[in-house]
């Protein structure tokens, strides 16, 4: 079984995606389901629209409600990582990649949909590449295309918001 991967999320993110989840699968389930019974009674389903967008849209909710029922299952809340130099979720990574500084904050784009600093997941190549490292370290990895890349950490902090 894969290992599963803890996320850091603020309580703000953490409160924003419970209540969408929680959305989800009440309201969100019923309107739904109202609206392929709708479609349904339409008639033929073979040729109803309507009744096939409805089930599409029913498969992503459902897709989206597993996503965040995992997501906060493995949550960690609360304040940002130790301040102890070492990349892990939650931390903003000043790093050289292939020769050009770059800044971005480790960690999932559901728990900082309103920052302005990009952020990357720890289960990107590059994000798997240097987690555990600090501040000096240097690794490559392999990119999507099949290069190695070359990365050196430059600076590590806990995000702060």
């Amino acid at each position: 079984m894969a290992e599963t991967a803890t996320t850091w999320l603020t309580a703000e993110a953490y409160n924003r995606l419970k209540a969408e989840l929680e959305h989800l699968t009440g309201p969100g389930r019923a309107e739904i389901t109202e609206r392929i019974e709708a479609a349904r009674a339409e008639g033929d389903l073979k040729e109803n629209g309507g009744y096939h967008a409805a089930r599409e849209e029913q498969g992503k909710m459902e897709g989206r409600i597993v996503q965040l029922t995992e997501l906060l299952r493995n949550a960690q809340v609360g304040e940002a990582p130790a301040d102890d130099g070492v990349v892990e979720s939650g931390m903003v990574v000043t790093a050289k990649v292939a020769g050009e500084q770059e800044i971005f904050l480790l960690g999932s784009r559901e728990a900082a949909q309103d920052v302005d600093v990009e952020v990357l997941s720890e289960r990107s190549p590059l994000g798997a590449a240097i987690v555990g490292k600090k501040a000096g370290d240097s690794v490559s990895y392999t990119a999507p295309n099949g290069k190695s890349i070359a990365v050196e950490i430059v600076e590590v902090k806990p995000f702060t918001g």
